[in-house]
């Protein structure tokens, strides 16, 4: 992942290619740890999720929720609106496409 654009308490991140849970994890718990509340994810870099990406999706959200914040995934690939759509993702926090 690229660095965080921030104006306060939150953060937009850009994801290049894989997104694999090591990532994730370290992103996630950093923008926490710095008070960062609403995290949003931007896909336009051609990112894929693994299954350990998935899991630390939804755990990042959750950690999200329990401070108040947010977890947002915009400019997804079709692929990755399909699999998040079968696997009721979409339910746990917010995403759109290209």
């Amino acid at each position: 992942m690229t660095g965080h654009v921030d104006g306060g308490p939150s953060a937009l991140e850009r994801p290049a290619g894989d997104v694999g849970a090591t990532e994730l994890r370290a992103v996630l718990r950093a923008a926490v740890a710095e008070g960062v509340r609403d995290v949003t994810l931007d896909f336009s870099g051609g990112a894929m999720v693994d299954s350990a990406g998935l899991g630390w999706l939804i755990a990042g959200h959750n950690s999200l929720r329990k401070v108040g914040g947010n977890l947002a995934v915009v400019h997804a690939a079709k692929e990755i609106l399909d699999l998040f759509r079968s696997l009721r993702i979409r339910q746990h926090f917010s995403v759109s496409g290209e």
